[in-house]
């Protein structure tokens, strides 16, 4: 075999090695857990970096026991490490893979500084990121991205375009991977005790070779991006995973809780005294309860139309409204614009109980509730807002972990969307309580704007 075609071979060994070390490391439920989370505590960011250590250090334990150069991915695995966990994850993940470099009778000193530098300086980039999930979003295939990118830039080079920040922190992570692998080759070949050298070129010229340089820092690049696209997927399964339970508990909430048996009590007795004065209006209001738990019990879908949202809201206050009479009034400002918007199931109904049950009831002459929609920079923002009593202030500091709706409500946004939601519920100025919720925009492409 020529030195070309071991060089391919070790490399694609390479890139096999650190995807199968990726699908390892999630196999665990207890690293499933810490790696889902977003917030970590000390000890669990510890935890994470022994597990991502432990997990690669095998690579590099491999490769000194059979001399197989191949099976080291410890600076890539460092690197990850940091990239996902933060510094601390990275430089303990780092130092552990190291390790046995370290006390390997080559001595390979240089290791642990390396990979505990690498791994922090991972945690670095991802605190660099513009946002928690342009770290996901880098690929193997990303330097094929980047003529396209360059070609657009010349064409427009003028025009606003909202994606190049993200597309350059990808740049950033490019380069880094070329830098890192650039200061392995560099210290494999100044140091006698050739500090992770992928490649072992029979002659001085080899390593002026352009395809063998290209292919060496490429393999790098890819080792990263496939790593993350590893994890990426199986966090993106999980997270379906858990957004599936928290709607089935949703349902089984609203059918015992939110649709509970004080408001059917209530609503069937306001039917009983209308079926005598006005028939007409307790046939429509049979007709609206009975939309509604038929919404409830065979509602399956994740995400629906803001459209369909607001009718299933309409059904719901309709009957609150005969109800409570001239006691409850709505007022609607909704954006034409917004009702092809995608939203969560059953995302405002929690939120309008709450408001009626906590807000207006107390009042004696009862209140009014505004609901209002619009579209701000790619983002879909929802309020509402009634003049009810108000939340007491001691109330406030955990107003998410208080109750059912609410609470599931934000919930399932944290679940679906990550960081990239943004739901607050304060006092609202003049008495009443105001709840303002701003999450991506996502267009159904079958839904007609009315």
């Amino acid at each position: 075999m020529s030195h070309d075609s071991a060089l391919l071979v070790q490399l694609l060994v390479r890139i096999a090695v650190i995807a199968s070390m990726a699908s390892i490391v999630l196999r665990w439920s207890f690293a499933k857990r810490l790696f889902l989370r977003e917030q970590r505590t000390l000890r669990q960011r510890l935890e994470l970096g022994l597990v991502f250590g432990a997990v690669f250090a095998a690579g590099t334990g491999v490769r000194l026991v059979l001399n197989y150069d191949a099976a080291e991915v410890g600076l890539e695995g460092a690197f990850v490490s940091g990239l996902v966990g933060g510094y601390l994850p990275g430089a303990v993940a780092g130092c552990l893979i190291a390790l046995p470099a370290f006390l390997a009778p080559q001595q390979e000193w240089l290791a642990l500084p390396l990979l505990a530098g690498v791994g922090a300086l991972g945690g670095l980039l991802r605190d660099f990121a513009p946002g928690p999930e342009e770290i996901w979003r880098f690929s193997p295939f990303f330097p094929f991205t980047i003529p396209g990118w360059l070609l657009a830039r010349v064409r427009q080079p003028r025009e606003a375009d909202p994606g190049s920040i993200p597309f350059s922190f990808q740049m950033v992570l490019f380069f880094t991977c070329l830098a890192i692998e650039f200061i392995r080759t560099s210290l494999g070949h100044t140091f006698a005790a050739r500090l992770f050298v992928l490649y072992s070129p029979q002659e001085p010229q080899d390593l002026l070779h352009p395809l063998t340089i290209m292919l060496v820092y490429y393999s790098t690049v890819a080792c990263v991006g496939l790593t993350l696209k590893v994890w990426n997927n199986t966090r993106i399964e999980w997270k379906l995973e858990e957004q599936q339970r928290l709607l089935m508990q949703a349902r089984l909430d609203a059918l015992t809780s939110q649709i509970n048996p004080h408001f059917l009590f209530n609503t069937l007795n306001s039917v009983a005294s209308l079926i005598r004065i006005d028939q007409e209006t307790a046939r429509q209001l049979i007709f609206k309860l009975s939309t509604i738990l038929r919404r409830l019990l065979r509602k399956q879908e994740a995400f629906t139309t803001l459209r369909e949202e607001l009718a299933f809201i309409d059904d719901y206050l309709s009957i609150e409204v005969v109800r409570f009479g001239d006691k409850l009034r709505i007022v609607k400002e909704i954006d034409p614009q917004t009702l092809g918007a995608l939203v969560p199931s059953m995302l405002l109904q929690p939120i309008v109980e709450n408001s009626i049950k906590h807000g207006l009831s107390p009042k004696v002459d009862g209140g009014t509730i505004w609901l209002r929609s619009a579209l701000r920079g790619g983002r879909l923002q929802l309020e509402l807002e009634d003049d009810g009593v108000g939340i007491e202030p001691e109330a406030m500091p955990d107003i998410f972990q208080r109750g059912i709706g609410v609470s599931n409500v934000h919930e399932r946004l944290r679940v679906l969307f990550g960081n990239e939601f943004l739901m607050v519920i304060h006092h609202r100025p003049g008495g009443g309580t105001q709840v303002r919720v701003q999450i991506p925009e996502l267009q159904d492409p079958t839904a007609a704007v009315a």
